[in-house]
C-alpha cells in the first residue's frame, strides 16, 4: 500500500501539478519551486527534505523513500496530459485525487510519503498545538513563495 500510494503521489505531481501551474503546500510545493528556479530535480530535493524532516520526526514516523523513487523513474518519460496546463481547474481536482490518494494510502497503510508530516506532528508537538495549524502555516509559507512564479490566479487553483 505504501508502494502504490507513492507512486500515485509521484504520477500526480509529475504529470499534473509540475506542469500545471497549480501547486501544493509544504514539501512538495517546495520541491516544485525549487524545481522551476533551480531546475533541481524533485526526485533529488523531496529526498533531501524528506530526509531531513525524517529525522527531526524520527519518533513520529517511519522511513519511506519510495516517492523519490517513484517521481526519479517517471522522469525517464515523456509528461502525460501536456494539455492540463491550460485548464487550471481540471488541474486541480485531477491533481488532488492522486495526491490526496497517494497520501491517503500510504497513511491507511500506516506511513507517510513525506517528511512535512513527521516534521508537522513534531512542530505541533514541540509548540503544543494542533498539527493542522501547522500544516497551514507551511502551506500558506510555500504558496506565498510559489507567487514568485505561479500567477495569483493560479495559486487561487492550488
Amino acid at each position: 500500500m505504501l508502494l502504490s500510494g507513492s507512486f500515485i503521489l509521484a504520477f500526480g505531481l509529475y504529470n499534473i501539478h509540475s506542469q500545471s501551474g497549480v501547486t501544493e503546500g509544504g514539501v512538495l510545493g517546495l520541491i516544485l519551486l525549487l524545481d522551476h528556479w533551480f531546475g533541481l530535480s524533485p526526485s533529488i530535493s523531496s529526498l533531501v527534505m524528506n530526509a531531513a524532516c525524517y529525522v527531526l520526526g524520527l519518533r513520529v514516523l517511519g522511513w519511506s523513500l519510495s516517492f523519490s523513487a517513484f517521481y526519479a523513474i517517471l522522469e525517464c518519460f515523456p509528461r502525460l496530459w501536456t494539455g492540463i496546463a491550460e485548464m487550471p481547474l481540471l488541474a486541480a481536482v485531477v491533481g488532488a485525487i492522486f495526491v490526496g490518494g497517494g497520501v491517503g494510502i500510504c497513511v491507511l497503510a500506516g506511513g507517510a510519503p513525506g517528511g512535512d508530516d513527521a516534521l508537522a506532528m513534531s512542530v505541533g508537538k514541540l509548540l503544543r498545538c494542533n498539527v493542522q495549524w501547522v500544516y497551514l502555516a507551511a502551506d500558506i509559507v510555500v504558496l506565498l513563495a510559489s507567487l514568485s512564479y505561479i500567477p495569483l490566479r493560479r495559486i487561487a487553483y492550488s
